[in-house]
């Protein structure tokens, strides 16, 4: 099954029962947004509630650490998906935001039949896809998802540290150039980017119209940019560790292996007296 889900698609699966459809946009209110406006049979997750555990200090983590996976199991069974469930995902970011998260968290606990809305909320309106304020009932007895461990690789602060001098591997930080360069940082406490990576915008990974690229051009994209490095040794990273996993769905739909994710990000190295490169 392709990763990705056509807004005229969807409206198709949206008529079978077995598909879940998850609303997870971000942004201060999103909920209230949600209550006012989502697409129909759309199920609510929050970033910051039900796909992160937020710690005291950012330095550890970084500003979006991962739940435990038997946390998010308990998520999933509360919106009443289960293992054979057929779940598709969107926010309002292009699927740049959360909806990529919750793909790679879902994927990271096995399941198999996961798509993002290409083009988001909006797209799947323009389309056609029918809206309400309506909050869809969730499952009054919420299913058990096995819980398994993550098994999709991620890295830490210690992992990285160790091959930012080594030629063997490739960092990638996603974010926009501006904020890789050290110009700007509206987000985090100090600009730059770690020393040694290299700047591939996620929003390369899609056309003027905000949809991802066709998959060859993805995996033509990809492949000259990682040469003949293992994606074993290739690591993917953002602000948070949310933003990057557009650029790992964006692999994935290319038919490529998912590389790590370093889920700390630059909020947590940034935040841990660690050098810092910039191009200013």
């Amino acid at each position: 099954m392709t990763p990705i889900v056509y807004p005229d698609e969807l409206i198709l699966l949206a008529q079978n029962p077995e598909v879940v459809l998850v609303d997870a946009r971000t942004g201060p209110g999103v909920k209230e947004k949600y209550q006012n406006l989502h697409l129909q049979k759309a199920r609510f997750v929050d970033l910051e509630q039900d796909l992160s555990e937020k710690k005291a200090n950012a330095a550890e983590g970084g500003r979006h650490p991962l739940p435990q996976a038997e946390k998010f199991a308990g998520v999933l069974g509360q919106l009443g998906i289960t293992p054979e469930s057929h779940v598709v995902v969107y926010d309002d970011k292009n699927g740049a935001n959360a909806a990529a998260r919750f793909w790679w968290m879902l994927k990271a606990m096995g399941h198999e039949k996961l798509q993002v809305l290409n083009g988001g909320m909006e797209a799947a309106i323009a389309a056609g896809y029918p809206t309400t304020h309506t909050a869809e009932e969730l499952p009054t007895t919420p299913t058990t998802y096995p819980v398994q461990n993550w098994q999709l690789p991620t890295v830490n602060l210690s992992d990285v540290e160790k091959v930012t001098q080594r030629t063997d591997f490739i960092v990638i930080d996603v974010r926009e150039a501006e904020r890789y360069r050290g110009e700007k940082e509206p987000i985090d406490l100090v600009a730059g980017h770690i020393p040694g990576a290299v700047n591939i915008p996620f929003s390369t990974n899609l056309d003027q119209n905000g949809f991802y690229l066709p998959a060859d051009e993805l995996k033509t994209k990809y492949s000259e940019a990682l040469g003949n490095t293992d994606p074993s040794q290739v690591i993917v990273h953002c602000g948070s560790g949310v933003t990057a996993c557009h650029t790992l769905l964006a692999m994935a739909y290319a038919g490529l292996e998912i590389p790590s994710l370093y889920v700390g990000s630059w909020s947590e190295w940034s935040r841990n007296n660690k050098p810092i490169a910039t191009e200013v």
